[in-house]
């Protein structure tokens, strides 16, 4: 292994504000405490959190790095006394709790995943943040089963395009919402059943017609607002909706009563504050149930657009216009 270096190039946050607020500047390379790896990172996911952060809206949980970046692809070039997932030298991809917009980033042993074997370091870099969170959040608490169908709104985001993607594989029916038509073609091409734009149409009424009137099973929710009434409506018999942040207003005005008559489940997560523990056995779930398929090929995220890491400014812009497919990543 090469000597690691005593500095770092990292971006940060000068202060909460527009994308113009995240500099490169120079900092000390971290150590990596017992349980702990540190990656020497190649590519690093850009999400809406980074975004939230970036805004002062999202900041750190208790003992992560302040600069932002939840997920992060590269070489192991430093182990932990306890950490023995991973050796040196290892191509691996990691969620975080912070600190991935840098050129060296400690992460969990036990929350690293080794890259799969048909994916570049790119598309590692954009796998770990959405794939747990669609995990956790479509399979273990939404409890999609093979067969059933799934109503996922940002069909084209980071998450939305995991969503498909996995979901079929699963063996589901997935119906997505976007905000165009090539959102929709994009989303279709991946996999999705039926792609509503919801701009023109009523997604309520259009998931009722692609269901035979049955309505979804699980509803992977980005918006919240006026949304959570109308998930109801579009809700089958037992459905569960999952909440996982709101684009929109966290609060709204709901008639619960189709609560009650449906006998709905409306749950809801975040990924970042959760303890070590929960992401690692998040982690092992997936590697024992999905990473076949990443092997195969058969789930890939989409990548929309890379950056050089200083560029991380031009990232966020591109992530605000909501314009993009799928993700976007910063190359180191």
């Amino acid at each position: 292994m090469e000597k690691l270096p005593a500095q770092m190039t990292v971006v940060a946050i000068s202060k909460p504000g527009g994308p113009e607020v995240l500099v490169p500047e120079t900092r000390p390379v971290p150590q990596p405490g017992p349980d702990e790896i540190l990656i020497k990172v190649e590519a690093a996911g850009v999400n809406r959190p980074d975004v939230s952060q970036r805004a002062g809206s999202y900041p750190p949980p208790p003992g992560a790095s302040d600069l932002p970046g939840l997920e992060v692809a590269g070489e192991v070039v430093a182990i932990g006394s306890n950490a023995k997932k991973h050796k040196l030298g290892d191509k691996v991809m990691s969620l975080v709790a912070g600190g991935g917009y840098a050129q060296y980033c400690i992460a969990q042993d036990a929350q690293a995943m080794s890259v799969p074997s048909s994916y570049s370091i790119t598309e590692a870099g954009a796998t770990p943040e959405t794939l747990m969170t669609v995990w956790h959040n479509v399979f273990e608490r939404g409890a999609l089963k093979p067969g059933e169908t799934l109503l996922v709104h940002g069909g084209s985001s980071g998450i939305g395009t995991m969503a498909i993607q996995l979901a079929k594989a699963w063996g589901s029916k997935v119906i997505v919402t976007v905000g165009s038509q090539d959102k929709a073609d994009a989303c279709l091409k991946l996999g999705a059943d039926r792609a509503i734009n919801y701009k023109t149409e009523d997604f309520v009424a259009a998931v009722k017609a692609a269901t035979s009137g049955a309505g979804a099973n699980v509803i992977l929710d980005m918006v919240g607002g006026e949304y959570i009434e109308r998930n109801y409506e579009a809700a089958a018999v037992d459905g569960r909706i999952v909440q996982i942040a709101f684009l929109g207003s966290p609060k709204a005005t709901v008639n619960f009563t189709r609560l009650m008559v449906k006998r709905l489940t409306h749950t809801g997560s975040t990924l970042r504050p959760r303890s070590n523990a929960d992401k690692a056995a998040m982690v092992a779930a997936i590697e024992a149930k999905v990473m076949t398929f990443l092997h195969q090929g058969r789930i890939k995220p989409v990548i929309d657009s890379t950056f050089p890491l200083q560029n991380a400014a031009d990232a966020h812009r591109r992530m605000e216009t909501s314009e993009h497919v799928g993700k976007i990543v910063l190359l180191a």
